[in-house]
C-alpha cells in the first residue's frame, strides 16, 4: 500500500469511528439499547482498522527490518546524516527509507511509502542494472547511482530486494558545461547566389550600391550576434560567432534571408543568400569543414536557404525562392568533355534512373544511351530499368519498336549485374538520392559513377561520383542531357526517336513548357527539334486509356481543400493510379484558390504522395518533413507500414507546420 493509499484508508476509518461514536452518544438518552449497539459497532470498527493496519504494514515492516539487520548503528547514523540525498526503495520503487538531505533538497513532504517515480522522473530499470543516469529536478541536476541488496532464505529463495539510490548534485558541472557550449565559437560561410548572373547587366555604380547594401546588412546582423565577419571574395563571406548566438539565428530562422531579398535590384530576380553553418564541432577546423559541407548542401538544394550541419545531420531554413537559371554553358561544356574522357576508358556503360521511373528519368537516360552508342559503338551501352515498376512504358515500347534489329536499349538489373566488370561506368540520371535508385545492387557494384540531376540535393546523396553534374535550376534531366550531348562528336547522326523521348521528358517536367521553364529549356528543345523530334509523336507518348482518364477525374472530384491545398485520397491500388495521380495533382492546380495539390494513393509496396504547386508553396519542404523530397513545385514521398488515411493525417500536420514556419 502506497503512502497516498494508506492516508486515504486512515482518513475513511477515522471518519467511520467518529460518525459511529457521535450516533451512539446521540442515542444514549432516548434509546439505551441502540447506544450499546452503536458502541459495539465503534469498537468493531476500531479493531478492524487495527487489523488492516497490521496487514498493510506487514510487508513494509519486513523491508525495514531487513534494512535494519543489514546496517549497523554507525552506518545508519552516517547514512541518515549524509550530506547527499539518499533513499532506499523496494523492488517496486516504493520508498522505505530516506535521509535528511533527501527531504531538504529533493522532497520536503513525507516520502515514506511513496513511489520514487512520482517524485522524480527516473528510469529504475536502468539504475537497477547498475547504470548511472542523470536527471533534472526543478532547478537541480542529479547523477543517480544505485546499490542493490538481495536477501534469500536457507533455500536460496529470494525474500526481499532493497536498493539504495544515491543522488549526486552535479548542477554546477552541468551549468558549467552549458556555459562552455554557449561560448564555443562556430563558423558560418555566406555566399551570394548566382552573383555573376544577377549583376551581369548592372552598371558599375549599381553593382557597388547593391554590394554595399549586402555587406552592411551582413555586418549589422553579425554585430547584433556579437560575431565577426570577413569578406573572402565579392560573393563570399566568412563569419564566426558563439554557439549561443548561432542558436538565436536558428530560433529566428535566419531572418537575414528575408532581409536580403528586400534589397532593391533593377531586375525582377531578388538577391538571395546561401548560408552554411558548422555547429557542435570539437574545434574551429572541424566547424569550418561542417560549414563548407553545409554551404554545398544549401547551394545544391537551390540556394536562398541556410543549412546547419551538426555531427548528427543537417537542418534547413528558408528555400522559398526558385532557383536562378545560369545563362552560361561553360560548366556544361567542361562536364561534357570530362564525361567523354571517362567513357573512352570504360569497358561498358550502364545508365540508370530512379525507381518508378517517369518520362524524364527514362527519356534522359535513353537519349544519353543513344548518344554514347554513336560515340562508342564498340562497347555495350544500356539503360537499366525495372520494367515492372515503371511509369514510362510508352517510351520503352516506342524504342523497342524502333530497335527491333539492334541491341536493345533497356535491360533488367539482373542482366546489368552479369555484364558489369571493374571498368564499367554507371551514369545515374534524374536523381541524386541513394535510397530511390532503380537498383541499389547495380549502384553498389559500380566502380565508377557519374550523376546528372536537377533535383535539389538530399542529405543521403550519391557522394562517390567522379562527376556530379547537378543543376537544381534546370527544368529536367532531359534538358541537362540534351545540353551535354551537343558537345559529342557526330551527334547529328542521332536517330529522331531518341530526340522524341528526351523532348517528352522536358515536356513532362515543365508541364508543356509552363513550369520551371527558362531560356536554356527552349534552347534544349530547339536542339532536339533540330535532331528530328516530332511534336505529334511526343504528344502520342502522353496518350491515356479511358480507364486512366476516369480514375483521374474521380480523384479530382473527390478532393477536398485544406489551407489552400487540394488533397485527394485513393485506396484502390489499381494499375492506373500512378499515372492518374500525377495528372490529377497537376490538374488540381487549376482550381481557384489552390496553391498546392497532393494526391495520396496506395501501391503494392506502401503509400505514395504526389505533390505539386505553382511556386506559392514549396512542396519540397513539405515532402521532406515526410521523408521525401523533390523540387519547390514538384515533389513526392513514400511510406511503408501505414494506410492512406494515416498518411493524410501526417500530410496535414506537415502542411500546418510549413504554414506556421513561413508565417
Amino acid at each position: 500500500m502506497t503512502g497516498k493509499q494508506w492516508l486515504a484508508f486512515k482518513l475513511v476509518s477515522i471518519l467511520l469511528v467518529v460518525v459511529a461514536m457521535a450516533s451512539a452518544f446521540a442515542l444514549s438518552e432516548t434509546q439505551p439499547v441502540m447506544f450499546w449497539m452503536m458502541l459495539c459497532i465503534t469498537a468493531l470498527t476500531a479493531i478492524a482498522f487495527l487489523a488492516l493496519f497490521s496487514a498493510a504494514q506487514k510487508n513494509l515492516h519486513h523491508f525495514v527490518t531487513e534494512m535494519e539487520s543489514q546496517l549497523n548503528v554507525t552506518e545508519r547514523d552516517s547514512l541518515y546524516k549524509f550530506p547527499a540525498p539518499a533513499v532506499i526503495v523496494d523492488s517496486d520503487g516504493i520508498i522505505v527509507w530516506y535521509n535528511i538531505s533527501f527531504s531538504e533538497n529533493v522532497y520536503s513532504a513525507d516520502a515514506f511509502g511513496v513511489d520514487i517515480r512520482t517524485i522524480i522522473d527516473v528510469d529504475l530499470e536502468k539504475i537497477m542494472a547498475n547504470k548511472e543516469t542523470t536527471v533534472d529536478f526543478e532547478a537541480s541536476h542529479f547523477r543517480i547511482s544505485a546499490v542493490t541488496t538481495e536477501k534469500t532464505d536457507s533455500d536460496s529463495k529470494l525474500i526481499s530486494t532493497l536498493t539504495l539510490l544515491y543522488f549526486e548534485d552535479i548542477s554546477d558541472l552541468i551549468n558549467l558545461q552549458t556555459e562552455m557550449n554557449n561560448i564555443r565559437p562556430s563558423v558560418m560561410i555566406i555566399s551570394i547566389d548566382n552573383f555573376e548572373e544577377l549583376l551581369s547587366d548592372e552598371k558599375e555604380s549599381e553593382k557597388s550600391r547593391i554590394l554595399i547594401q549586402i555587406e552592411k546588412l551582413l555586418e549589422t546582423y553579425l554585430e547584433e550576434k556579437h560575431g565577426i565577419l570577413r569578406k573572402l571574395a565579392p560573393d563570399r563571406f566568412f563569419a564566426v560567432a558563439e554557439d549561443r548566438y548561432i542558436n538565436s539565428m536558428i530560433s529566428d530562422k535566419f531572418k537575414i534571408l528575408e532581409e536580403v531579398r528586400a534589397i532593391p535590384v533593377t531586375g525582377k530576380t531578388p538577391i538571395t543568400l546561401s548560408i552554411g553553418v558548422g555547429i557542435g564541432s570539437v574545434d574551429l577546423e572541424e566547424s569550418e569543414t561542417y560549414a563548407r559541407q553545409a554551404l554545398e548542401m544549401a547551394q545544391g538544394r537551390g540556394g536562398d536557404q541556410a543549412a546547419v550541419k551538426r555531427e548528427e545531420g543537417y537542418e534547413f531554413f528558408g528555400g522559398v525562392s526558385k532557383g536562378i537559371e545560369k545563362h552560361t554553358k561553360v560548366k556544361t561544356r567542361i562536364v561534357a568533355a570530362a564525361l567523354m574522357d571517362i567513357i573512352e576508358t570504360s569497358s561498358s556503360i550502364f545508365i540508370m534512373g530512379h525507381k518508378n521511373g517517369d518520362m524524364d528519368s527514362v527519356g534522359s537516360g535513353a537519349g544519353l544511351c543513344g548518344a554514347i552508342r554513336i560515340l562508342r559503338p564498340d562497347i555495350p551501352v544500356n539503360m537499366v530499368v525495372d520494367a515492372e515498376r515503371n511509369l514510362a512504358k510508352p517510351i520503352i515500347e516506342r524504342l523497342n519498336e524502333n530497335l527491333r534489329e539492334e541491341e536493345p536499349v533497356f535491360i533488367s538489373p539482373e542482366e546489368a549485374l552479369e555484364k558489369m566488370d571493374g571498368s564499367s561506368l554507371l551514369i545515374v540520371v534524374d536523381t541524386n538520392n541513394k535510397d530511390i535508385l532503380d537498383s541499389k545492387e547495380v549502384y553498389a557494384a559500380a566502380k565508377q559513377v557519374v550523376v546528372i540531376d536537377h533535383h535539389r540535393q538530399v542529405v543521403n546523396y550519391i557522394d562517390n561520383a567522379v562527376i556530379f553534374h547537378h543543376e537544381p535550376y534546370a527544368s529536367s534531366a532531359s534538358e541537362m542531357t540534351a545540353e551535354l550531348i551537343q558537345y559529342f562528336p557526330g551527334i547529328d547522326k542521332l536517330q529522331s526517336y531518341y530526340a522524341d523521348v528526351m523532348l517528352a521528358g522536358i515536356m513532362l517536367d515543365t508541364k508543356d513548357f509552363v513550369m520551371r521553364t527558362g531560356v536554356r529549356t527552349f534552347e534544349a528543345a530547339a536542339f532536339l527539334r533540330k535532331l528530328g523530334a516530332d511534336m505529334v509523336a511526343v504528344k502520342n507518348l502522353f496518350a491515356n486509356s479511358m480507364a486512366c482518364i476516369q480514375k483521374r477525374s474521380k480523384l479530382i472530384a473527390d478532393a477536398e481543400i485544406y489551407n489552400r491545398c487540394a488533397i485527394a485520397v485513393d485506396d484502390t491500388a489499381d494499375e492506373f493510379i500512378r499515372v492518374a495521380s500525377a495528372q490529377a495533382a497537376d490538374q488540381m492546380l487549376e482550381i481557384v484558390g489552390v496553391n498546392a495539390s497532393f494526391v495520396i494513393f496506395r501501391t503494392p509496396n506502401g503509400v505514395n504522395i504526389s505533390a505539386r504547386s505553382l511556386g506559392a508553396m514549396n512542396v519540397q519542404i513539405i515532402m521532406e518533413k515526410l521523408g521525401g523530397g523533390g523540387h519547390q513545385t514538384m515533389a513526392a514521398a513514400q511510406f511503408e507500414g501505414i494506410n492512406v488515411f494515416e498518411a493524410k493525417a501526417q500530410l496535414i500536420s506537415a502542411i500546418d507546420e510549413y504554414i506556421q514556419n513561413i508565417s
